[in-house]
């Protein structure tokens, strides 16, 4: 940190500023303070005015110059789970404290201190951010790994725009109360706020000229990261080739960047690197790893407690801007205190379930009592008539095996249900579960229930298949052959005639609920129609990636006898319908933007699989 550019950069902010607050303003003692502007104004960096003040000399602004900021990285890729279900719409970064969103409130004290060069990283509901380009000229930087990867990536992603620059690197869901950016920045630093008693944050040793010596994960009493960082070029020239070499390493995937820096001065990365053999690891000219030498220094800025935001959840934005306690501007939180007929202040203990492949849900907290509401995700009015599964939550209302649903909108598919405290999902590897499963199925099926539609697979098929190629087309090179071979199968069951009865569908592990007091539910109904019961099994067998031992032995399950062979041909070409059709159906997801990894390769082989399966051990599908 270069004190005496820091009192010349004091001084061309502030032309009025006395040594006294000089000394403030730098965090040191007040004789150093006068000691400083001595020493600058022995080497001719700052002048004494008539008036008594000083003015930064040319010299002073020669010497500032190479510590002009260059621009500023910030990142916004993440999904922030805690702020659920306000970021089911908006991205953390755009929601509003004080009517102005974070995210803008930085780029207007960034561009208030003369920093344009502003690129945004983004990943979830990157759309949202493009407005920025055209309102402040900012850039995106989008970053394919958000979802799946922590911040170590993000940073991997923006190297180059933070190689060989003097740059800061923000948190779009950061409130700073002050603009605490400057245009000449005059060391490397991360900011920091007090917490007393015991912390998980990040805590700083540092020695009195406020270097960073230490970072350890929890503490009590402590300085803590907290908010934005600076990064100067020379600090980022040793450190980004090391956090490069972490990016590639197994195991790092749900780092933070931070974690990087940690364990360079905490003299741990060497170990990591030359054990994991990445000593080679410079795969730029010009670069090099030295992971035995700390990286450049990195001073604790330290800021008051009122002055640095990092809302940590939904409770604490509704603590700090009263807005979010009734009048968040969000749908489902409005649907609740509706349904609920409470304010939306009463709404509490809210958390991110795990996303479903179709839905988004969250669980909260009303009346004394805990439930999940359901939120549809993007593109699923396509897929999925509301109206339909209404029906069938009506329909089955008798057996009492479903969830108990509070709310239902058959318009858009909001759904309120209650939560069952101390439930358990189904294990596809315990064959205990499994055979319960396959019995609760078999009681659905041999209800007589029924419903005015059926569920289609040849039509869901067709249907799925033309929005993929709307939407950019099936990627698979073997998509016409395989399409024939599913049309084979589709035909062969038509000839048997199968019979018909009320069906799950989506007969996943995941969506059988065990209670503490025995008793199974079977939730999700939203593909529910009259269809052959066998594809509740099949479907079953492919959601737990099964194979043809363990689909075998639930088919068995599911019969309570052996299985003949026509009954296992049934079943597989049921497997291979069913992976072909969420092949489909994933694909389409994609080109909306969401990705689903290997399973749409799994789907894929099923499909392939188990149609060969069905033709071998049962002739009738076998091709004249």
């Amino acid at each position: 940190m270069n004190r005496h550019a820091l009192v010349c950069r004091n001084i061309l902010e502030h032309p009025d500023i006395t040594q006294r607050e000089l000394a403030e303003a730098m965090d040191l003692s007040l004789g150093t303070a006068n000691r400083l502007v001595k020493e600058c104004v022995e080497r001719q960096l700052i002048g004494l005015m008539e008036d008594g003040h000083y003015q930064v000399t040319s010299e002073g602004m020669e010497l500032l110059e190479q510590y002009r900021v260059d621009g500023a990285v910030i990142i916004a890729a993440g999904f922030g789970s805690r702020f659920v279900p306000l970021t089911f719409e908006t991205p953390k970064g755009l929601l509003e404290v004080f009517g102005e969103r974070m995210i803008e409130r930085q780029i207007c004290q960034l561009h208030q201190v003369d920093v344009t060069d502003i690129t945004i990283v983004v990943g979830y509901l990157k759309e949202k951010f493009d407005y920025l380009i055209d309102k402040y000229g900012v850039k995106l930087l989008y970053n394919n790994e958000y979802s799946t990867k922590n911040t170590l990536a993000t940073i991997y992603h923006a190297r180059k725009i933070l190689e060989g620059r003097n740059m800061y690197l923000l948190s779009s869901d950061n409130w700073m109360r002050e603009n605490m950016y400057h245009t000449y920045e005059c060391g490397s630093w991360y900011s920091s706020v007090y917490k007393e008693g015991d912390t998980s944050e990040w805590c700083l040793s540092f020695n009195k000229k406020g270097k960073i010596q230490r970072v350890d994960i929890g503490g009590h009493d402590s300085w803590v990261m907290y908010g934005p960082v600076f990064l100067r070029k020379e600090w980022s020239r040793q450190f980004l080739p090391v956090l490069e070499a972490y990016y590639h390493l197994p195991g790092t995937e749900q780092f933070y960047w931070e974690r990087v820096y940690l364990e360079l001065v905490n003299g741990t990365a060497q170990k990591r690197l030359t054990e994991a053999g990445i000593s080679q690891l410079a795969q730029t000219p010009g670069k090099s790893i030295d992971p035995s030498a700390a990286p450049l220094e990195l001073y604790i800025n330290r800021q008051s407690s009122d002055q640095v935001y990092e809302f940590e959840n939904l409770e604490e934005l509704r603590r700090f801007d009263s807005k979010y306690q009734n009048h968040s501007d969000n749908a489902a939180m409005e649907l609740v205190a509706r349904v609920f007929q409470i304010p939306e202040s009463q709404i509490r203990d809210i958390a991110c379930l795990k996303a479903g492949m179709t839905n988004k849900s969250f669980l909260f907290s009303a009346a004394g009592k805990r439930y999940i509401c359901r939120i549809p995700g993007p593109g699923t009015e396509l897929l999925i008539s509301r109206s339909q599964e209404a029906a069938v939550y009506e329909a089955v209302k008798p057996l009492d095996v479903t969830e108990h649903v509070l709310y239902f909108n058959k318009e858009n598919g909001y759904k309120i249900a209650e939560f069952y405290e101390g439930a358990r999902n189904a294990d596809p590897e315990n064959r205990t579960d499994m055979a319960r499963c396959m019995e609760l199925l078999k009681q659905i099926h041999q209800s007589d229930l029924t419903v005015a539609h059926r569920f289609d697979i040849r039509e869901r098929i067709g249907f799925y298949e033309d929005l993929c190629q709307s939407h950019g087309g099936i990627p698979f090179e073997d998509y016409p052959q395989i399409k024939r071979q599913m049309t084979e199968l589709m035909d062969g069951l038509d000839h048997l005639d199968r019979p018909r009865a009320l069906s799950h569908i989506d007969s996943v592990a995941d969506n059988f609920l065990f209670l503490p007091d025995g008793n199974i539910r079977l939730i999700d109904w939203e593909y529910a129609g009259m269809c052959d019961p066998f594809i509740d099994v099949a479907m079953c067998c492919i959601y737990s990636y099964y194979n043809e031992d363990q689909s075998d032995w639930l088919t068995e399950a599911y019969l309570g006898r052996t299985p003949d062979s026509q009954e296992l041909a049934v079943v597989y070409s049921y497997m291979a319908l069913g992976g072909f059709l969420w092949t489909l159906w994933a694909v389409y997801k994609s080109a909306l933007g969401e990705e689903f990894g290997e399973y749409t390769l799994i789907m894929y082989r099923y499909a392939k699989r188990y149609y060969q399966k069905a033709k071998k051990i049962f002739p009738f599908f076998s091709t004249p």
